[in-house]
């Protein structure tokens, strides 16, 4: 795929505090809405020449992508967006999440608190809340508070190990990728306000459900990008 065909217009960046994050934010949007498609060429001078920076951000953007599995770098070759979750790795994952996700939803249910529910509530309300014009962002964003929502449950939960092992997938990116469609967040924010119910409840067993059917539905969801 020739470099104007990943990249398409311009999109100099304006200079925010943090000029390396605002360079993150713009790749990793792109990457998140398929701007930039699943195993495609990423060349440092096309990022340059199109965010109009130096390559000094967009290398430290570049390694941050890496490091969340987003990105891969080949000696002498340079970098290439991770390739698509692959069907059986799609299974696979969701299998491991079934395992692990509804259990650690029902202790962190045993053992909230107040502050940890508004934390909570925080994060739920922040994916409702979602909002700009535009919607590459808002996907990217989304996608991470989700990261970050499923991340917290499981700390809550109290196991470090799991925590790590679902952590190392970097499973909601990689899903988040399979289809740049509305339903993926419209439907998850209802499932979500279940989860949180349970939560409020302090009730293990509608915690574990809530969690259980989340994940079964996003699974369900996201079958048709491998027709």
């Amino acid at each position: 795929m020739a470099t104007s065909d990943i990249y398409g217009e311009n999109t100099a960046l304006a200079r925010p505090a943090s000029l390396a994050g605002g360079v993150y934010e713009a790749i990793f949007a792109q990457l998140m809405s398929l701007k930039i498609a699943p195993g495609a060429r990423i060349t440092v001078d096309s990022l340059v020449r199109e965010m109009n920076v130096s390559q000094t951000p967009i290398r430290e953007a570049l390694g941050r992508l890496e490091g969340e599995g987003l990105v891969l770098r080949t000696h002498l070759v340079g970098y290439r967006a991770t390739p698509q979750i692959t069907r059986n790795g799609f299974d696979e994952l969701y299998e491991l999440r079934l395992a692990l996700e509804p259990d650690a939803a029902a202790k962190t249910a045993a053992g909230m608190d107040d502050a940890r529910l508004s934390e909570m509530r925080t994060l739920a309300s922040g994916m409702a809340g979602n909002a700009g014009a535009d919607e590459q962002l808002r996907y990217s964003d989304f996608a991470r508070q989700d990261a970050e929502f499923h991340d917290r449950v499981l700390q809550f939960a109290g196991n470090g190990l799991i925590r790590e092992t679902l952590r190392l997938q970097h499973a909601h990116f990689h899903i988040f990728r399979l289809m740049f469609h509305w339903r993926v967040t419209a439907e998850a924010l209802d499932e979500h306000d279940a989860i949180m119910t349970a939560f409020e409840q302090r009730s293990p067993e509608a915690a574990h459900e809530a969690m259980r059917r989340h994940i079964i539905n996003s699974r369900a969801r996201l079958l048709p990008a491998f027709d």
